[in-house]
């Protein structure tokens, strides 16, 4: 019976913090290790594919640094993180003999356990972290807290040749692997992440034309194009079809309940984040607008696919209407937390 490094594969309400706060022996608690990775940001994009419909994008966690080698960082945890032109597996498995997990970055359409992607261009476009955590022979045993949401847990069984091809289809991240080296040499480093995450609300991210689409900005841009009724980059233009609103509707919710995220847009997890580091008033606010971001989920799950064009433009306005409520709640927000200190 394969001997797996940790045992822990209870769910949470993020994936990735979830993922690390196992890896970690669930020493730390979910919402710290959120907060210390980042907590939220926002990004909104709206992908278009020949022969598929629009497919709008928002990521409210923060993004895109990536989250394992940032939480890991704050929480003054050394590792390592390596990449190569082949699978190592001598590497892998002398981790896991080691008693570390191995973070591995992988196509996440690969993975038999999720099922085929809609969009696999998507799907693997996406760095898509999962750890191993035990092995037998040629089979590996996988930590995903994302397909253990329903409660079900893990972890999941998948032929090393299976595994190869599911982690060399992220392009980006191909072959990637973190591993931790050694114990905390300090205490997490809450000052910086607050500050962080601020910076990326107010912008900018990239450095890049790009920024428009994130942070505070990217909000805005997301309640302009849903009120716009007369451009190809209006919601009324890009989702006048049963298919692309029936489409949009369940990606709204996806994105700030499911995908990316924790429900609420990540902010209510980001606020118990707050509360532990004294910052309670913030975190208020933040609570409150991850309350708007729920309700325009909710609107968005519950939308008629059939609905008519008043019916539409009376949603879009609606959800228009909540993005406001919360850039307003989240501004407030930010100005409270503390700023980088010079040099960060």
């Amino acid at each position: 019976m394969t001997a797996h490094v940790y045992e822990d594969f209870a769910p949470g309400r993020h994936r990735e913090a979830t993922l690390i706060r196992h890896a970690l022996g669930s020493v730390h608690e979910e919402a710290l290790v959120a907060g210390l990775a980042g907590g939220i940001g926002f990004m909104y994009f709206v992908f278009e594919y020949a022969g598929h419909p629009p497919m709008p994008t928002i990521v409210a966690q923060a993004h895109p640094d990536p989250w394992v080698q940032v939480a890991l960082g704050r929480l003054r945890i050394p590792y390592e993180a390596t990449r190569s032109a082949k699978p190592r597996w001598n590497r892998v498995e002398a981790a896991l003999d080691a008693g570390a997990p191995v973070f591995c970055t992988v196509d996440r359409s690969g993975l038999p356990w999720h099922g085929p992607a809609p969009m696999a261009e998507l799907a693997a476009a996406d760095p898509y972290v999962v750890a191993v955590v035990g092995y037998d022979g040629d089979t590996f045993h996988v930590d995903d807290p994302a397909a253990g949401l329903d409660g079900a847990g893990g972890p999941y069984a998948i032929g090393r040749e299976e595994f190869g091809a599911a982690w060399s289809g992220h392009k980006k991240g191909r072959h990637q692997m973190v591993v931790t080296t050694g114990k905390p040499a300090g205490e997490p480093d809450l000052d910086a992440a607050i500050a962080a995450t601020a910076s990326r609300l107010t912008g900018p991210v990239l450095g890049n034309h790009f920024d428009v689409n994130f942070g505070f900005s990217g909000m805005e841009k997301f309640a302009a194009q849903l009120r716009d009724t007369s451009t190809r980059t209006g919601w009324e233009r890009r989702f006048a079809t049963p298919e692309a609103f029936a489409l949009g509707t369940r990606r709204l919710y996806a994105c700030l309940e499911e995908e990316w995220t924790a429900p609420g847009g990540t902010r209510p997890l980001y606020a118990d984040f707050l509360d532990r580091a004294g910052h309670g008033e913030a975190a208020a606010l933040f609570r409150d607008s991850g309350q708007q971001w729920s309700r325009l989920a909710e609107l968005a799950r519950t939308a008629d696919p059939e609905a008519d064009a008043a019916g539409r433009r009376e949603l879009f306005d609606a959800c228009a209407e909540l993005v406001d409520g919360a850039l307003v709640l989240e501004r407030r927000a930010v100005a409270l937390l503390p700023e980088a200190a010079p040099g960060e």
